[in-house]
């Protein structure tokens, strides 16, 4: 029986591996989620059941915060019936002003449209990365506050350098680092700043208590 594009994309999504954190570089104080191996765990499951990704970007200089912004669409098409394809628009990212930032922001916005795309499971609360297994059932609801995400912004990262700051001048110099991503988020997207600044605000005090 011959399957349409939105079977096919199910079962890329059932076969699609988890992909596992790669190692901290110095200096880091967290597992990066990296792009290629996002890309490769994708493009595996897509291409094992006759579907096929493309992708266009858009860029737009923000001069209020000095970044590049790119936005991602992506095509998926049907390998046996190109003319039927399903589109993943929205995830976008922001990148430096140099040489390097447009092309930085076109791979992070890549790397979260084939997260979204196939709802690959990442492990992003575990900082020594995931380790794929089956998914199980559950009924049991979490009472936790949520945790809130931003497709232009590693949150967790931030949140984990900052848990990480041993002093009042590492605290300093992470505010200064992430503040055009503070400012961003207090207009674009509150719940995300909450919860940064609830962090930082526990941090502040931990430090100046000497703890």
């Amino acid at each position: 029986m011959k399957r349409n594009i939105y079977q096919k994309l199910h079962d890329a999504c059932l076969s699609a591996k988890g992909v596992k954190k790669g190692a901290k570089a110095n200096g880091m104080h967290f597992n990066p989620l990296l792009h290629d191996d996002v890309q490769a765990t994708a493009t595996q499951a897509l291409l094992d059941n006759g579907l096929y990704a493309t992708c266009n970007y858009l860029t737009e200089i923000v001069p209020n915060i000095k970044q590049v912004m790119v936005v991602c669409t992506m095509r998926v098409y049907d390998v046996e019936d190109p003319t039927q394809h399903i589109l993943v628009d929205g995830c976008s990212a922001f990148g430096n002003l140099d040489k390097f930032g447009t092309g930085n922001a076109m791979s992070y916005s890549r790397k979260y449209a084939f997260l979204n795309l196939l709802n690959l499971k990442t492990g992003i609360k575990d900082e020594d990365g995931y380790e794929p297994k089956p998914f199980e059932d559950s009924t049991e609801q979490s009472v936790e506050e949520p945790t809130y995400t931003d497709d232009s912004i590693e949150v967790e990262e931030i949140k984990n350098e900052i848990k990480s700051a041993k002093n009042m001048k590492e605290f300093n110099i992470l505010a200064e680092k992430y503040s055009n991503h503070i400012q961003y988020l207090i207009k674009n997207n509150t719940k995300v700043y909450q919860q940064i600044k609830d962090v930082a605000d526990t941090r502040e005090l931990q430090l100046n208590n000497g703890q």
